[in-house]
C-alpha cells in the first residue's frame, strides 16, 4: 500500500491513499452486493436464514464503507464516529419504542 504524506496550509499532516486501495475497496462493495443478490435469488433457502444473512451483510457493507469510504478508520473522525454512534441509538431506541407501542 503506497501512501503518501504531505503538510496542508494549515500545518497538518494529510496522507494520500494510492488508487488501488479505492479500486479495492469499490471491488469489495459490489462483490458483497452481487452476494446478497444471489443468496435471494437462489431461493433454495430458508426464509428466516435469508433474512439473518441479508442483514449481517447489510451491516458489514455499512461498517466497510463508512470505515474506507467515509475515511473514519482514518485519525481524527472521533467526533464523525460519536455523532454516527448516537444517531444509531436514537434511531435504534425510535424502532424499538415504535414496535413496542404498537404490540402493546
Amino acid at each position: 500500500m503506497s501512501s503518501q504524506h504531505h503538510t496542508t496550509a494549515g500545518g497538518q499532516r494529510h496522507r494520500e491513499e494510492s488508487p488501488r486501495n479505492h479500486y479495492l475497496s469499490y471491488i469489495v462493495s459490489i462483490v458483497l452486493t452481487i452476494l446478497a443478490f444471489a443468496v435471494v435469488l437462489y431461493g433454495g433457502l430458508d426464509r428466516s436464514f435469508i433474512l439473518i444473512f441479508l442483514v449481517a451483510l447489510a451491516i458489514v457493507q455499512v461498517l466497510f464503507q463508512l470505515a474506507y469510504w467515509m475515511h473514519m478508520k482514518d485519525k481524527g473522525h472521533l467526533f464523525a464516529i460519536i455523532g454516527i454512534a448516537f444517531g444509531f441509538i436514537i434511531a435504534l431506541t425510535a424502532v424499538i419504542a415504535a414496535v413496542y407501542w404498537m404490540w402493546w
